[in-house]
């Protein structure tokens, strides 16, 4: 079976880092909020070209880390994206704010020009979300015009690190960007963990005391805060692991993803293009299939040997944990309802060779079609 993620080939590539990171942080004596978690900051931020990086416990407490320090009050409108992962929404709520989800195109993205002028419309919302989603960049002209108006930007870049947008860097527009280690990740941990980036210090410093209970100094809490650090471990591993491989695992997702799009040629097989100007990194390799068709399309590559997934089924406004939440849909729901029908996902992972990226291809290609 040819994955959507495969660990078993990471781990034969990695094994030797991941021991000496292992072996480097257990000799250290030192497990929470140390040297390994220090340098990994410093080494994200100055990846980033950002000045602060905070290592949170995951992707979802970088997003409310991000909104809390920038002044989220309760009740408070946000911006954000109707096809995500739903801790982009979960993150909103649990900062006390309120999602209104944005209008977004056929590609599921959301709409960066048609945002900016709902911003501009409705000064009540003065906080957005922007999702990089499936690796894409938006518009950073875009972002950066509607910060310009005051909006405070958290943008969602778990799935986009390394991503630009004409030479400009995702999570560079707003006031602050999150990123996530999660294992299927473009830069994965071996578990959970996130980070909040910033160049405004104060931003930064209110994001560490909110990971570590809301402390200023020792037993010092002058905030009601979380415990959400990144490990020790992990930022090792990642450290050791990651960081030095990201450069070539993302060479290895834009050549997949250019395959795939030069060589899949089935009529009903529609392949969303990046967003012009976005220099893409290709966590995810969605495709549309005609709405009604979805279970067969899946049911056929997996009987060719091709595991698939789904990001996202249903659009964030129609989850059942919404259902008993404020929020407000800004734009037209069919649009995103539409795209969540017609969406599979197709391996795209830096371990695939070239024989099984070419399966795939000849697994769509020879699909009988609705």
């Amino acid at each position: 079976m040819i994955l959507l993620n495969d660990f078993r080939r990471q781990w034969e590539d990695v094994r030797e880092d991941c021991h000496r990171a292992l072996e480097r942080t257990g000799a250290s004596g030192w497990y929470i909020l140390g040297r390994e978690v220090r340098e990994f900051e410093r080494r994200l931020a100055a990846l980033w070209g950002l000045r602060e990086a905070v290592g949170v416990a995951s992707g979802l407490d970088a997003l409310e880390a991000g909104l809390r320090a920038l002044g989220l009050r309760p009740g408070e409108k946000v911006l954000t994206a109707p096809v995500s992962a739903f801790a982009t929404a979960l993150a909103v709520v649990r900062a006390g704010g309120v999602p209104v989800f944005a209008p977004c195109g056929p590609d599921g993205l959301a709409d960066p020009g048609a945002c900016e002028e709902l911003l501009a419309r409705d000064a009540s919302i003065r906080f957005f979300v922007p999702v990089h989603l499936y690796g894409h960049c938006l518009d950073m002209d875009a972002l950066a015009r509607i910060a310009r108006r005051g909006v405070r930007i958290v943008e969602d870049c778990a799935q986009s690190i390394l991503a630009r947008w004409r030479g400009r860097g995702c999570g560079t527009a707003g006031a602050a960007a999150a990123v996530s280690f999660y294992p299927t990740k473009n830069l994965g941990a071996m578990g959970d963990g996130g980070a909040l980036l910033t160049n405004d210090e104060e931003v930064a410093a209110k994001a560490r005391q909110w990971r570590d209970y809301g402390q200023r100094s020792k037993y010092e809490h002058v905030t009601a805060g979380a415990n959400s650090r990144l490990d020790e471990l992990h930022a090792a591993l990642l450290l050791e692991a990651g960081l030095p491989r990201l450069e070539r695992w993302t060479a290895r997702r834009r050549e997949i993803a250019r395959r795939y799009r030069e060589g899949i040629r089935h009529p009903q097989i529609g392949l969303p293009a990046p967003p012009q100007g976005s220099e893409s990194v290709w966590h995810l390799f969605p495709v549309l299939v005609p709405e009604g068709a979805k279970a067969a399309f899946r049911q056929h590559l997996e009987r060719s040997g091709v595991q698939t997934g789904e990001h996202y089924p249903v659009p964030l406004f129609d989850q059942p944990a919404m259902r008993h939440l404020p929020h407000e849909i800004a734009g037209d729901p069919g649009v995103a309802r539409a795209f969540c029908r017609r969406e599979a996902s197709l391996p795209i992972h830096p371990y695939l060779s070239d024989s099984e990226v070419e399966a795939v291809i000849e697994a769509c290609n020879g699909w009988p079609g609705a």
